[in-house]
């Protein structure tokens, strides 16, 4: 009797790891869904992993984290600018996310260019 139970016991403890172990490998994040201090955390650590050399594109961004808090456009000659800014560190309990709440990231033609403070400088920098 014992023996089967303790059998039992290891059975579900195997299936519980094995679940665990699929959806923390498996399962996307969703900043749509998360409450806002995850979410500025989840934002952080994305901005944090990005590099130089790797190609970024808008398309991306959204996907991975969603709609941007605010959004600002420009275009030059064939060429759009764009500024979107995530929030990433929380500021004032207004109910109102703010630039100085988040971090920019600029996109010449859907392409990532610069983010953190440099961002907001090469967007006023265009014409």
């Amino acid at each position: 009797m014992n023996n089967k139970i303790f059998k039992y016991i290891v059975l579900g403890l195997g299936l519980y790891a094995i679940a665990a172990g699929l959806v923390i490998n498996f399962y996307k994040d969703d900043p749509q869904g998360m409450f806002w201090q995850d979410r500025e955390s989840f934002n952080k650590r994305y901005l944090s992993k990005l590099k130089v050399d790797d190609p970024v594109f808008l398309d991306q961004v959204f996907n991975n984290l969603g709609s941007p808090d605010l959004t600002f456009a420009k275009r030059s000659g064939d060429d759009v600018f764009q500024i979107i800014y995530y929030r990433t560190q929380h500021e004032h309990s207004d109910g109102i996310t703010t630039k100085d709440e988040c971090t920019g990231m600029f996109f010449k033609n859907e392409q990532l260019v610069a983010w953190g403070p440099g961002a907001e400088i090469a967007y006023d920098k265009v014409n």
